[in-house]
C-alpha cells in the first residue's frame, strides 16, 4: 500500500463494514426513506463540531460564518447531493470514518440480524447511517475538504466490498466541509423530485440546529426548507407529538416511538434547557460495559459533547440533550465534565427524570410498567448505587412475585397487603423465575398466602444488601436464615401438624447432623418445607445462596460459607427414615447423604461428591430389588 499522500489509494472496507454493506444493498431497512434524515444529521453533527472548534480559532469560520446544508437534486443525471459548510474531513478522516466501524457491539447485532434474531428496522442506532446511502445509491462520491486546510478528498465507493480515496481539484471541491454524491439506482430516482425531498427533509429533520436549502435541479435558486431553529428552545405549546418524535429518533437513533419526553428550561442560579427522552424500546447498548450515557451538551446552542456525563449510570438508556447558558465555551471539554456548574445540572437533570418517571407511575402504570419492563434492569443498579436517592428508585421499582401472575408489583402495595404478623418483605433471588417458583424453601410461604418477590435479574443480590428497608419493613431472603414462619397462620388451618417433630424425628436429625460433618454448619427441623423433605438455607447473617454463588463466580468469596441443611419433620420418608433402628446404621448414613444431595440438586447445585452420590444411589437400588 502506497505511503504517497498524493496518490489515489484503494482500499477495502473493514469485514463489519462489507457485512453491513451486504444487508444494506439487500434492504435491511423496511423504509429507505431514512437515508435522507442519516446524512441531514451527519451533515448537522459536522457544522455544530465547527462551531465548537471556532470558539478557540474563529479563523476556521473565514469569510462563511454561518452553517448551513444543502440538498440539490438533479433528475435528468439521477444524482442527490446533500453538502454542508462544516468541519470537513482529511484523508485519515475519511478512511476512519467511512471505511471502519467503532461502535461497541456492532459485530455482535450485525450476526443477530444475519440470524434473524434482531429486529432489523433498529441498525440506525449504531452509528452506521451514512451506510445507509447504498440502499438507494449505486456509487457514493465524498468531497470533503477540512476547515482549515489546503487539500481536498475524494471518497468514492459502490459498496461492494472496497472504497478508493484521491486527492480533489481544490476548485471542484467545497471550500469548507463535506459534499456527499448519491448516484442513485433505477428505482430510486424519485427521490430526485422536489416535492418528496422537501417533505423527507422537513419531516424527519426539520429540528436540526442549522438550516437547511433545497435546489430542486440544477441552475434552480436555492430556498429554504428550514430555518435551523433548535426545537429545545421553542415553547412546549409550539411543538407537535410528531416534531418530539422526529427529534428523538434523530438524537436517539432509533426508529421507534418515546415512551417519554422531558422538555424543560431551569431558571434561577443556574439556567439551562433539557429535551430528553425514554426510548421506546431497549437501545441495543444498553449493557456496554463502559455504560456511558448518550446526552449531548450544548453551550448556548454550541455543541460540547456527545457523552457528557450528566446522569448517573443507571439512567444510561435516557436520551437528548442539555443547552447550558452558564457554562464556559473556552474551556476544554475535560474541564466542563470538573466544572460545580455541570454537577448542579446533573443534580437537577436527575432528580427532574425521576420525578417524571415517578408521575408517570403514578398517573400512567401501564405506560411505566413498559418502560420497567425494558429499563428496570438498569434502573436497579441505582439502588445500589445512590443512597441519596434510594428511597425514591424503590418507590419506582416494580417486581414480579409469587402473587403477581405477569404483571409487576410495586413495594407499597406488597407492603398494604402483608399478612398479619408478618415482619418483613421476603424475597428469592435467582436467575429462572420457573425454578424459583418450584422451589422447596418457598412452600411455607405458599401456605400462609405469604407473597415473595421473586428476583431474576444479577444485580438484586446486590442491592437488596445494600436497601436495609422499605416503610420500615427489612428484606430478607427465604434462602436465609430463620424463616419466622410461626406467628403467621396457615390458609388453610386444618393441615396445621399436631406436633412439629417426634423424638425419633429429633434423634434422626442430629444423627444426620453427625454423619454430614463439615458438609453442613447445621441440621434443623423446618417450618418453611411442607411438601418437600429437604432443603438448604444460608446462615442468618452473610450473604443469602444465590449472592454467594455470584461471589464465588466472581472470584470475590474467600470462603464459602456452609449451609444449613433443613429437614421437613412431617414428611413420610423423613417419619420412615426416623423409624429405622441401629441395625440399619448403614443405610441411614447413605440416606443422609442422599438428603443432603437432594437439597443441592433442587438449589440448583450438582450432588457435592459425584462417584459417592453414584455409589449410594447403587445401593440404595440394590436395598430395593427383589432378592434372587
Amino acid at each position: 500500500m502506497t505511503t504517497d499522500t498524493k496518490a489515489t489509494e484503494t482500499r477495502a472496507f473493514e469485514a463489519d463494514v462489507s457485512r453491513l454493506l451486504h444487508m444494506m444493498v439487500h434492504s435491511v431497512y423496511s423504509d429507505k426513506d431514512v437515508f435522507l434524515r442519516e446524512l441531514i444529521s451527519n451533515a448537522a453533527d459536522a457544522c455544530e463540531k465547527l462551531r465548537f472548534e471556532a470558539v478557540s480559532r474563529p479563523e476556521l469560520l473565514a469569510d462563511d460564518p454561518k452553517p448551513r446544508i444543502s440538498i440539490s437534486a438533479d433528475p435528468d443525471n439521477k444524482e442527490i447531493t446533500v453538502e454542508d459548510n462544516g468541519i470537513g474531513m482529511s484523508r485519515d478522516d475519511m478512511a476512519e470514518a467511512l471505511g471502519t466501524i467503532a461502535r461497541s457491539g456492532t459485530r455482535a447485532f450485525i450476526e443477530r440480524v444475519e440470524t434473524g434474531t434482531e429486529d432489523t428496522q433498529l441498525i440506525g442506532q449504531f452509528g452506521v447511517g451514512f451506510y445507509s446511502a447504498f440502499m438507494v445509491a449505486e456509487r457514493v462520491d465524498v468531497i470533503s475538504r477540512l476547515a482549515g486546510s489546503e487539500e481536498a478528498w475524494r471518497w468514492s465507493s459502490d459498496g461492494k466490498g472496497s472504497y478508493e480515496i484521491a486527492p480533489a481539484p481544490l476548485e471542484a471541491a467545497p471550500k469548507r466541509g463535506t459534499r456527499v454524491v448519491l448516484h442513485l439506482m433505477d428505482d430510486a430516482v424519485s427521490y430526485t423530485g422536489s416535492y418528496r425531498l422537501e417533505q423527507l427533509a422537513k419531516s424527519q429533520s426539520g429540528h436540526v440546529p442549522v438550516p437547511i436549502t433545497l435546489v430542486e435541479k440544477p441552475g434552480a435558486e436555492a430556498r429554504d426548507i428550514a430555518d435551523g431553529t433548535a426545537l429545545w428552545v421553542k415553547p412546549k405549546s409550539e411543538i407537535t407529538p410528531e416534531e418530539y418524535t422526529d427529534f428523538y429518533r434523530s438524537v436517539a437513533g432509533q426508529y421507534d416511538e418515546p415512551a417519554a419526553t422531558i422538555h424543560f428550561r431551569a431558571e434561577g442560579r443556574q439556567e439551562y434547557s433539557v429535551l430528553a427522552f425514554v426510548p421506546g424500546s431497549r437501545p441495543f447498548d444498553l449493557f456496554d460495559q463502559d455504560r456511558k450515557g448518550r446526552m449531548k451538551l450544548y453551550v448556548r446552542r454550541v455543541f460540547i459533547t456527545e457523552d457528557a456525563d450528566l446522569l448517573p449510570r443507571y439512567l444510561r438508556f435516557v436520551r437528548g440533550l442539555v443547552d447550558s447558558a452558564d457554562l464556559p465555551l473556552n474551556v476544554s471539554r475535560e474541564m466542563i465534565q470538573e466544572s460545580p456548574l455541570l454537577a448542579s445540572i446533573r443534580k437537577g437533570l436527575t432528580n427532574r427524570v425521576l420525578g417524571d418517571l415517578t408521575k408517570l407511575a403514578e398517573n400512567e402504570a401501564e405506560a411505566y410498567a413498559k418502560i420497567w419492563e425494558d429499563f428496570g434492569v438498569v434502573l436497579k443498579e441505582g439502588l445500589y448505587e445512590d443512597h441519596e436517592r434510594r428511597e425514591q428508585l424503590l418507590k419506582l421499582a416494580r417486581f414480579r412475585s409469587t402473587s403477581s401472575g405477569e404483571g409487576w408489583r410495586g413495594l407499597a402495595d406488597y407492603v398494604a397487603a402483608m399478612k398479619e404478623g408478618q415482619k418483613a418483605i421476603f424475597f428469592m433471588a435467582g436467575d429462572d423465575r420457573a425454578r424459583l417458583e418450584a422451589s422447596p424453601q418457598l412452600e411455607g410461604f405458599k401456605a400462609r398466602g405469604i407473597e415473595v418477590l421473586l428476583l431474576t435479574d444479577p444485580v438484586d443480590s446486590f442491592w437488596v444488601t445494600m436497601a436495609p428497608d422499605f416503610n420500615g419493613k427489612p428484606f430478607k431472603s427465604v434462602t436465609q436464615g430463620v424463616a419466622e414462619l410461626s406467628d403467621i397462620p396457615l390458609l388453610d388451618e386444618a393441615k396445621k401438624p399436631e406436633t412439629v417433630a417426634t423424638p425419633e424425628v429429633d434423634g434422626f436429625l442430629a444423627f444426620v447432623k453427625a454423619a454430614l460433618g463439615d458438609a453442613v454448619s447445621d441440621v434443623k427441623a423446618s417450618d418453611r418445607l411442607t411438601e418437600s423433605a429437604v432443603c438448604l438455607v444460608a446462615p442468618e447473617h452473610g450473604p443469602d445462596r444465590q449472592f454467594e454463588r455470584l461471589l464465588n463466580a466472581a472470584g470475590r468469596l474467600d470462603k464459602a460459607a456452609k449451609p444449613i441443611l433443613e429437614i421437613n419433620p412431617r414428611h413420610e420418608r423423613v417419619l420412615a427414615l426416623a423409624g429405622l433402628g441401629e441395625d440399619e446404621r448403614d443405610f441411614k448414613e447413605d440416606a443422609a447423604h442422599l438428603l443432603y444431595d437432594e437439597a443441592r440438586v433442587l438449589d440448583g447445585d450438582k450432588p457435592a461428591d459425584a462417584r459417592a452420590f453414584s455409589q449410594r444411589l447403587a445401593r440404595l437400588i440394590e436395598r430395593g430389588l427383589p432378592k434372587g
